[in-house]
This record gives C-alpha cells, structure tokens and sequence, in this order.
C-alpha cells in the first residue's frame, strides 16, 4: 500500500494554482530562507516545498484581517482553515499538527497542545513568515506536518532613527462592532550600536455574522484587548563578531459579556445573546506569552568555520471559556515554561568553483515544563516536565552550481518527569460523571534517529526539481492522554512517539518574465499516528494507528504587465488508517485534520503609481467523507459534512506621497452567512456556528 501511494507523490502530475500578491517578484532568485537549514540560504539550494510570506504580503493582508490565523489561510495552499476564533484547533498543515516558532523559539505546546500557538503575535511586528512543508526534526519536538516561522522585523538602516505608524478603524455594517488598532515601530543604528523597537494595540468590537446576529461567546475574538511588544539591541563586537538580545510579548484578554444561546447541528447556529450574561470569572485568551533570546554570532571562530548559539526562554499561559464537562465546572488554563539553547558550528570542507561543501553541526537543548490546571487549581493534567537533549549533524553539497545535496542526522533524547494527580471526574453521555482516581507519577524514556535526505537540480530557469525523505520525531499529546487516564500508573499508559516519514517530489521554475508556477506532491507515513476521535462517553479521546497521508499543491503566478498580476493555488490532500494495525487502509483520518481541497485565487491591479487594489478568492470544496450513524442519523466527532463554501476578500493602498498611505480592506466582501469548516466537522451542536459577515478596514499610516 505504502509503495503504490509513494509512487503517486512521484508522479504528481497537476495543474496547480498558488496565491501571491503585489510584493511578489517575477522571479524568485535573490528569495532566501532562515529556517530549512537554521541559517540563511538561497531558496534555489533548498529541496522542498517552502511558502515564503513576506511583509508586503503581511501589510496588505493586515488591512483585512489582522488575525494571522486568517492570514496564513489566505496565503499558504496546505494549511487548513481558520476556525474565526482564538483556538486554532483543525489548521494542520498538510494534515499534521504544525510546529510554531518566534524567531526560532518555540511556542507550541506539544505536551498538551492547546491550539493557540499560531495566534501568538502581533502580524504588525513581522518580517516574514517562512512555512517549511513536510515532516522535520530540525527544530526537534512536534513538527509532523512542518513549520511556521514567525520572523520578527530588524534594523535595516544606518538612520539613528527610522520608523512606521499606524492606526486602524475596523467595523461591521451594524452597531456596537467598531474597533481600532494602532502599532509603532521603531529603528536605528548608532556606531556599533542598532535596536528595533515596536508596539501595537488593538481593540475589537462585538463580532456578527452575515445577519447582523453576535458570533457564539465561545473562543471568541469579540470585545478583546491584544497587546504586543518588541525591543531588540544589537552590537557588532567587530567585523565577526555580534550579539543581540531580544524581547518580544504577547497578550489577548477578553470582557466579552455574553451568554451562550445553543443551537443545532446543521440547522441553527450557536449565537452570543443576553449582555452581561457571560459564565467567565477570568477573562479569555492569552494574558501573557513572554519570549527573552540571546544570540551571539562570530562567522571564523576558528579557520573556515562560523558559530551561532541562541539562549531562549518562554513563559506562556492560556486561559479558556467555561466548560461544564467535568464536575463543578470551570475554566481551565494551560500554562507553559521553557528554556532552551541552540548552539551551531558551520564548516566549510572544501569550496571549488564546481563543488562546494559545508556541514552544520551541533545540539540543541530544551526543557519544557507544561501543566493545564482549572482556576480553582485543581489539575486536568499533572506537571510534566521534559528535558531533551538533541545532537546533530547537516550537510550541503553544491556541484555544478545545478545540484544542491543535503542531508542530516539528529538524535533526539527526552525525558519527561510526570507528577502525581487525580483525574477530574468528567460528564459522561448519560449525564453521570465518572469516577475520579489517583494516578501516580513517574519517568517517562524517548529516544530515536531520526534523518533527512534531499536533493536539488536546477535544470535552468523554466525546470527546477526537488525531492525528499525527511522524518519528524513528536511525543503524542501525553496531557490529554494522562487528563483520561483508566490506568494507575504511569508505566501502563499508551504513551508511545509518533515518527513521521515524509516522501516529496516537486518541481517549480519560471517560464517567462511573466510566468512562474511550482507543483508539489508528498506522501507521510507513520507506524503509530494519532487523531481525536470521540468517546461513547462523549470524551475526546486519542486514537493510535497506523497511517498514511499524501497529496498535491502547487501554484501558478502571472505578471503580464506591471500593472496587473494574478494567478492563485491548489491544494488536495488525503489521509487513511489501518485501525487494526492489519495492513487495511479502509478507514480515513478524520476532517479535524484532513481539510478539504482549496482553492486560493488573486487579481491586483496597479492602474497608477500611487492606487493597488486586488480581490483574494478561498473556495473550499465539499467534504463527504463519512456517513452518519444509522440508528440516530448524527455524525460523530471530527466526521460532519463540510459544504463547499467561496469567500472574497477586497484591499487596497493609496500612496499619498512618499511618506504617507492609507488602506481599505473588506473581509467577506458580499457579507455571506455561512459557517465554517470546523463548525460541519466538529459535529455539536454547540460547536454550530456562523463565521464573520462583512467587516470593513481602514488604515493610514506614516513612515520616516
């Protein structure tokens, strides 16, 4: 089964769509990357399937939505929808959970994942987004199906002082939905001395749909305060060698005050209703996620050799909507702590004019304290605490200045220390609670090889090919699997990693001046995967299994003149199970990870110098993958049906004079009522509910 699937990622033979906007160059050449090898490199030496966002984009697609969840699915083919709200449960990117960084510290939360790891900056502060596609063990623990890679903006100038502001209106066709943002940024160079600095704020309003109705209260983005701050100091010791240290916070809090109306599945949507009526003692969202890094850099630290190391700490809470699931109630909170170091050697073995070689070596060291407690300070999940140690050797082989090698080993060793608890007693399908025991603690063992191998042939400007084998190494949510535990220790529990191997072929290039396109097409396997799926006692619950995902993506950009570009993406996936672990493949992995197939699409026009205005397309297709239970005729968790659905967004600058520009975005541009992806899968009736009706942005903003 897995050989005939391998051979279909090979084939891989489509045509394809993917979105970029104005920003975009006719040609990818000077295009380089941070994260495929943790250094900088050219995008050409990289062989695989990578998404480059960059500010250009991020700017223009802030004047519509500044919710970077909503952002990323406008602008990445394989990632899944946004949901709308603060949790961004079902985004998978080709249909595995994503690992999130900062500037290369992580900020997801793999030991009890609580989907707000995507939402964990302000976009105003961002350089570029880079999304390495494809299973990777280069950033160690939860990569399955890639990374997202927040790169925060930097001092481009030797200025004493440069700088953009910015200030936003938002709102919505009806009352009581108007908000505002502003940010500031700041930056300079002063002799050896350089520092970024950049402030943002904004304040929403009540949320409605298409109808005029208030969104459901539950995660939502309504009447929320967002905070986000960055300062980084840098000195150049001299022509080697340089330090910089960086701060950057983030913080979301709800006093959103309305209750709960409950719907039906299907029919009617869950709704916000009775002001001043909310269940919340603490406010929703995410009232702190603090990120410290050091880095020094010295490019001959000894003959033909450079050192980068990087000492990184992160503080994170989360707090959630009440939840009447387990006995008393209550609202819980995950909250995260870790500390890290990432220490680099880059060696350059030989550099002819026909082959060039390099290795990058070195260890990363993590240590990760996770916990999710309710408010009252009983525990859903014990302490764990995880201290991974991972060795690793790269390497990059040029010949001809056509082919790019590369290849790699990393060797992860975790250790996770679980502490004693109790579980909560939690509501079952009969409305009885079950039994709450006592679970005693203990130390829990990982270690594997894991490897990449890749290779490059630039054939000339029109042919590019790429194919891979890379594999990533992930401990499987072992909060949720403790927080339902039947067993009494830990040494009894089913705890096992999950290893993804990810097979991808591709190719991309560019035809004309006027013309590029890239098609891509990936097969991962792994022996014990993992999906939500939901309990008799209506629990969500992990189910292990053997499992193949594969599919196709890709993109075509046109640039005939310069004042018109268009083109858009596609992309397809699928995912299957062998529940017995029998070789039969019969059964699918479930819609909160396998997204239905997409289609982005652009125009922008450019009709003058200073006027851009452009209209970005999302057509989801339908999703009918399973059937409803006999008997009751409901589907189960993670199994609704997903009707096709097409959304149009509008933007638009005007660049008033060299300093100063003004934008107009318009999110669901025909203020459709829908719902969206996640409210069909998710199969619950509270779960129903409408998406965002047609919200309106302007901003005006200045530069010096």
């Amino acid at each position: 089964m897995k050989k005939a699937l391998l051979s279909i990622a090979c084939l891989g033979s489509v045509t394809a769509f993917a979105q970029k906007t104005d920003s975009v160059k006719t040609s990818s050449v000077e295009e380089v990357v941070l994260t495929a090898s943790r250094k900088k490199e050219n995008i050409k030496e990289v062989p695989s399937s990578i998404t480059i966002v960059n500010e250009k984009q991020i700017q223009s697609q802030i004047s519509v939505n500044s919710d970077i969840s909503s952002i990323l699915q406008y602008t990445v083919p394989s990632l899944g929808p946004s949901s709308g709200q603060t949790s961004n449960s079902g985004q998978t990117l080709r249909g595995r959970q994503v690992l999130v960084l900062i500037d290369g510290i992580p900020q997801s939360t793999p030991l009890r994942n609580g989907a707000r790891d995507i939402r964990s900056i302000d976009p105003s502060v961002i350089e570029r987004i880079e999304v390495i596609k494809g299973s990777s063990s280069i950033y160690g623990n939860g990569a399955d199906g890639g990374i997202i890679n927040y790169i925060t903006k930097k001092n481009t100038s030797d200025k004493k002082i440069t700088g953009v502001s910015q200030v936003g209106i938002t709102g919505q066709p009806y009352g009581g939905t108007l908000g505002a943002r502003a940010s500031q940024f700041l930056a300079g160079k002063s002799g050896k001395f350089d520092y970024a600095l950049s402030l943002a704020y904004e304040r929403t309003g009540y949320m409605k749909d298409g109808d005029g109705v208030h969104l459901t209260p539950t995660y939502s983005p309504a009447k929320m305060d967002n905070y986000n701050g960055m300062l980084k100091i840098g000195f150049d010791i001299n022509k080697n060698q340089r330090v910089e240290a960086s701060y950057i916070g983030y913080a979301s809090k709800s006093d959103l005050n309305l209750g709960l109306k409950t719907g039906k599945y299907g029919i009617t949507p869950s709704i916000g209703e009775g002001i001043g009526q909310g269940l919340e003692t603490t406010p929703q969202g995410t009232p702190r996620n603090h990120n410290f890094r050091l880095t020094y850099d010295n490019s001959q630290i000894f003959k033909n050799t450079s050192l980068n190391i990087n000492a990184y700490s992160q503080d994170f809470r989360t707090v959630y909507g009440y939840s009447n699931t387990f006995l008393n109630g209550g609202q819980s909170n995950i909250i995260s702590k870790k500390y890290g170091v990432r220490a680099n050697f880059d060696t350059q073995i030989f550099n002819h004019q026909n082959a060039q070689l390099e290795v990058i070596y070195g260890a990363d060291i993590l240590n990760d304290q996770t916990v999710q407690k309710l408010e009252d300070g009983r525990y859903w999940t014990p302490d764990m605490n995880m201290t991974n140690i991972a060795p690793f050797a790269l390497f990059k082989l040029d010949l001809f200045k056509k082919i790019t090698i590369k290849g790699g080993l990393r060797y992860e060793n975790m250790k996770v220390k679980v502490g004693d608890f109790n579980t909560l007693s939690s509501l079952k399908a009969d409305g009885t609670f079950t039994q709450s025991i006592f679970v005693k603690g203990g130390d829990l063992e990982y270690n594997a090889l894991v490897g990449n191998i890749g290779v490059r042939y630039n054939i000339n400007n029109a042919l590019n090919l790429f194919s891979s084998f890379s594999q990533s190494y992930s401990i499987n949510e072992l909060g949720r699997i403790l927080r339902t535990s039947t067993e009494s220790t830990i040494s009894n529990l089913e705890a096992k990693p999950i290893i993804v191997n990810n097979y991808e072929f591709g190719a991309t290039g560019q035809i004309t001046k006027w013309l590029n396109y890239e098609v891509t097409s990936y097969v991962s396997t792994s022996k014990l995967g993992a999906s939500f799926i939901q309990s008799a006692d209506r629990a969500i619950t992990i189910q292990r299994s053997p499992e193949v995902v594969y599919g196709v993506e890709g993109y075509l950009h046109f640039s005939p003149s310069k004042w018109v570009k268009f083109g858009g993406s596609y992309s397809w996936l699928e995912g299957i199970t062998s529940l017995n672990n029998d070789g039969d493949y019969s059964a699918k992995i479930n819609n909160s990870r396998i997204s239905a197939p997409k289609i982005l699409a652009y125009v922008q026009l450019q009709p003058t110098k200073a006027l851009s205005v452009g209209l970005d397309m999302l057509h989801s297709f339908e999703q009918d993958r399973f059937t409803p239970n006999a008997k009751t005729g409901l589907y189960t968790y993670g199994e609704g049906y997903v009707p096709e659905n097409t959304i149009f967004n509008f933007r638009s600058s005007y660049q008033i004079n060299s300093n100063w520009k003004a934008s107009l975005g318009i999110e669901n541009l025909f203020n459709r009522t829908y719902q969206p992806a996640i409210a069909w899968w998710n199969a619950r009736d509270t779960e129903f509910v409408n998406a965002l009706g047609m919200r309106g942005t302007f901003m005006v903003e200045y530069k010096f």
